[in-house]
């Protein structure tokens, strides 16, 4: 089958993290003998950023990670949609697109229907910023995927989409996985982006008060981090990493005793049952995983068995600690979340169900015989 895919970008992963799970299902794909053809805009923001801060040999260093991948890097003027669609079967747009590309791929699509046409949504904006999601055109898309049941919800309420299929992210396991490690550099690592204010408070009171508290060895990384953020790091005993290549992670994760997922707020408060991609790969890097409050409404994990929660800042730190001081409690979250992850969260899962979309709207080439359990179709519910 010939996939053709529209995103922000494969070659960065600076501030983008829906790039890790691109990666991951295009490897799939390609390793099932898919053709992948993958086209991103040559002035992507990741990407000038990343060139911004690391230099142009930063976007090239994955490929050591990924040597199968590549992207069509395209002028967003000289697009020639007749070319690249031509002998597509399935096409597959991001949300992080521009709305005039989003538009002009549907009107492709009305005039050549040989092809089926999906809209991808990773993100929050289908709430924090509903009026800019309105404005795609999807009308001629044959529907949606959103990567939570209650972004799925949305669209179909909303009137946006007629169909839509819950497809969430999920862990690139040849990638993401355990890497013995036995002199650990620190106690507690976090992975995650600073950003726009989203998490602010939670991050103090979740991640830099608890360490601060235990006296923990703690190392963060991510990018968009305030001077103020920085101190605040440091003041707390904390090490400021910068950024990190997603594909480093397993290495860094196997360093540390323990991380923490501190969700945005747009997650915590309105789309419960989405816990982006950072839990699915700290599982299947096998590091023992502590949560900020959110809801996993979807039963996507088997908590307190793999992950634990926390309600707030005391009790975070409470159960760090119980974690740091019991070997074999560690040993069972490190075993547990492995397992949740190869049992039902890895890109070869997503992939199943994407292939399972592709035989329900007509296609058939390469298309998976039968729909995983946990997988929501095109309907209401």
């Amino acid at each position: 089958m010939n996939i053709v895919m529209f995103y922000h970008s494969l070659i960065s992963d600076w501030n983008h993290g829906n790039a890790h799970f691109l990666r991951g299902v295009a490897s799939e794909l390609l390793a099932r003998g898919h053709d992948v053809r993958i086209y991103e805009p040559l002035d992507s923001w990741s990407v000038e950023n990343l060139v911004r801060e690391r230099g142009p040999a930063a976007l090239t260093a994955y490929r050591g990670a990924y040597p199968q991948l590549a992207s069509f890097r395209y002028n967003k003027k000289r697009l020639d949609l007749n070319r690249v669609l031509e002998d597509a079967d399935l096409v597959i747009v991001h949300e992080w697109n521009d709305h005039d590309l989003v538009a002009a791929i549907g009107s492709h699509r009305r005039q050549r229907r040989r092809f089926k046409l999906l809209f991808h949504d990773t993100h929050h904006r289908c709430v924090s910023d509903r009026d800019a999601m309105a404005r795609y055109d999807l009308r001629f898309y044959d529907g949606v995927l959103a990567f939570g049941e209650v972004i799925r919800q949305i669209y179909l309420g909303e009137g946006w989409t007629r169909r839509a299929w819950t497809w969430h992210e999920a862990a690139d396991v040849p990638v993401f996985r355990p890497l013995d490690h036995t002199d650990k550099e620190g106690d507690l690592v976090w992975i995650g982006n600073w950003g726009d204010e989203e998490r602010s408070a939670e991050l103090i009171e979740f991640l830099v008060e608890p360490v601060r508290r235990l006296g923990l060895r703690a190392r963060v990384y991510g990018v968009r981090y305030p001077a103020q953020a920085i101190r605040t790091l440091r003041d707390s005993g904390i090490e400021y990493g910068g950024w990190l290549a997603n594909y480093r992670v397993p290495a860094v994760f196997s360093r540390f005793r323990l991380t923490v997922h501190v969700p945005r707020r747009p997650y915590a408060r309105s789309l419960p049952g989405i816990p982006t991609i950072r839990p699915f790969e700290a599982l299947a890097c096998g590091i023992p995983l502590v949560c900020a409050p959110w809801r996993d409404s979807e039963g996507l994990f088997d908590a307190p068995r793999d992950m634990l929660f926390a309600r707030d800042g005391e009790e975070m730190a409470r159960t760090i600690k119980a974690v740091l001081d019991s070997s074999d409690r560690a040993r069972e979250l490190r075993a547990a979340g492995r397992q949740t992850i190869l049992r039902r969260h890895t890109c070869a899962h997503r992939v199943d169900e994407l292939l399972a979309v592709g035989l329900e709207l007509g296609l058939t080439a390469g298309a998976a015989t039968a729909e995983p359990a946990l997988f929501r179709g095109r309907g209401a519910s």
